[in-house]
């Protein structure tokens, strides 16, 4: 039962993370704010990433059970404001919020896998969980473009709310977390710190160029703001009883190493993947739920390899290979997604994302996997939640950066290419912009298809980084043992136990 009620968590969270994606032009054509559109997204990165280590230092002295209520509860209270937000700044606003319940769904599900399941046995699970979050990314963008198409964009925050209201039912009566009752303390100041850090690069990406010219004071002031305070929060941390994110890890190479990789990674496929459907439906003119049809691929192919890696990582304990051949596919799948323009067939650029998709499922949750199987089982949860925070810390830069690059190039585009007088709509609203005047039409499509382009090629070159520096990931032999001790792995999952071998 606890294996189930941790899937729907999963579930949860994973579903929320695609189906917003598909809604975002109609979301923008309603509300207005093409120029924040990467901010929906950023604002939730930012407060999940943020909010991440402190669950899972919460989760080590309360329990997992109560964090992920506690999680949840406030997770489902942002999305019902999200779906009443009645302008872009309270929908950014009421996505914070949702933002800060999400950071404890993944990170206090994958601890709480980690708590009980030995390394070598995780494959097995994790490829369920794979599955899973495989299925979730799937549907998302479909239930996103029905709700789009046939009800409103509104509903695609409202479906959270039944489902979390399972996922609540069941962890109530089914996951029977055992904590020791040790004090502990929160480092406060590290989190203030890291919260204060991040928020300046965030601003700094996001703003800088667009809102505010990067000269201006504000923007320098976030420039100067940003490696300050980072730099505090190392200072604290080096001197607080139990920080947030221990530096003794950095010394750790499989931490290090998967971290960088993660971040990277992150910065890459969240920053080019939230635009994809803008060129599904701006340049191809896809309705919403078609666009999600053809994100279907990339969905796909992560769900595959997924499953396929933790069945080979359980059988033979080996795992170095995976980031390797996962970046060196996400490398290849940008570079094609360079190519996408008004004359590829829909099918093509299908094909672009099923390889990028082959290429991330063998990459995230087997870092995750390599870091819990490096550290001491004390570090678990705030391990956990370091390796998640740097890939969330790359996601929220990523959206920021590409946003930038997206929203200048479209600009310059646009200027060059459009008539003198002519008139187009503010927001990218496909609808509006299938109706403009054939030449107008023909003009700005290819506008925001030559805007997208340099995305891709910054995304190639981040990408040939990740593949590097995932040479230097140790192959640490994955122990067999559990380390939490205990109930049997079976027991505590309500399924056989695997068998030691």
């Amino acid at each position: 039962m606890i294996f189930g009620a941790l899937m729907l968590v999963m579930l949860l969270a994973a579903l929320d993370q695609t189906i917003v994606s598909t809604a975002l032009p109609t979301i923008v054509a309603d509300l207005g704010g093409l120029q924040h559109l990467s901010w929906v997204v950023t604002a939730y990165l930012l407060t999940s990433t943020i909010a991440g280590p402190i669950y899972g230092k919460l989760g080590d002295l309360y329990g997992r059970k109560l964090v992920l209520q506690i999680a949840i509860i406030i997770f489902l209270g942002g999305s019902a404001l999200c779906g009443l937000a009645d302008s872009m700044t309270s929908l950014i606003a009421y996505r914070a919020i949702q933002g800060l319940g999400a950071g404890g769904l993944i990170v206090t599900t994958i601890a709480a896998v980690g708590d009980i399941i030995p390394p070598r046995d995780r494959g097995r699970y994790q490829g369920v969980f794979g599955g899973v979050f495989g299925l979730a990314t799937i549907i998302g963008p479909l239930l996103g473009g029905f709700f789009v198409d046939n009800l409103s964009w509104r509903w695609i925050f409202y479906v959270n709310l039944p489902i979390g209201a399972v996922a609540l039912f069941v962890i109530a009566t089914a996951f029977h977390s055992r904590t020791e009752k040790v004090r502990h303390s929160i480092d406060f100041a590290g989190a203030f710190l890291l919260a204060a850090g991040l928020t300046s690069i965030i601003l700094f990406t996001s703003l800088g160029g667009a809102t505010w010219p990067w000269g201006s004071p504000q923007v320098v002031g976030l420039m100067v703001a940003a490696p300050l305070l980072l730099a505090a929060f190392l200072w604290v941390e080096g001197r607080v009883a139990e920080p947030i994110l221990p530096l003794s890890l950095f010394r750790n190479r499989t931490f290090a190493t998967t971290s960088t990789v993660g971040f990277i990674v992150g910065l890459a496929m969240f920053g080019s993947v939230t635009y994809l459907p803008l060129f599904l439906q701006i340049v191809k003119g896809q309705p919403p739920t078609n666009s999600g049809l053809v994100l279907t691929p990339m969905m796909l192919g992560l769900l595959i390899t997924s499953i396929i890696s933790g069945q080979v990582i359980s059988r033979t304990g080996k795992y170095r290979t995976f980031p390797i051949l996962g970046t060196a596919f996400v490398a290849v799948g940008m570079g094609l997604l360079t190519q996408l323009g008004v004359s590829t067939p829909i099918w093509v650029a299908a094909l672009f994302m099923l390889v990028l998709g082959l290429g991330l499922g063998m990459v995230m949750q087997v870092l995750v996997l390599a870091v819990q199987n490096a550290v001491d089982f004390r570090l678990m949860g705030v391990a956990t939640s370091g390796s998640t925070l740097f890939r969330q810390v790359g996601g929220s830069i990523g959206v920021a950066i590409f946003g930038a690059i997206f929203t200048n190039q479209l600009t310059r585009e646009l200027a060059s290419r459009l008539p003198p007088g002519a008139h187009v709509p503010k927001t990218a609203n496909p609808e509006a912009i299938r109706h403009l005047p054939a030449p107008i039409h023909q003009a700005y499509v290819e506008a925001v298809a030559a805007s997208l382009r340099p995305m891709f090629y910054v995304a190639v070159a981040v990408a040939v980084v990740a593949f590097l520096m995932s040479w230097l990931i140790e192959d640490v032999p994955l122990k067999r043992g559990a380390h939490a001790g205990g109930k049997e792995v079976g027991e505590e999952f309500g399924m056989p136990a695997p068998e030691n071998g």
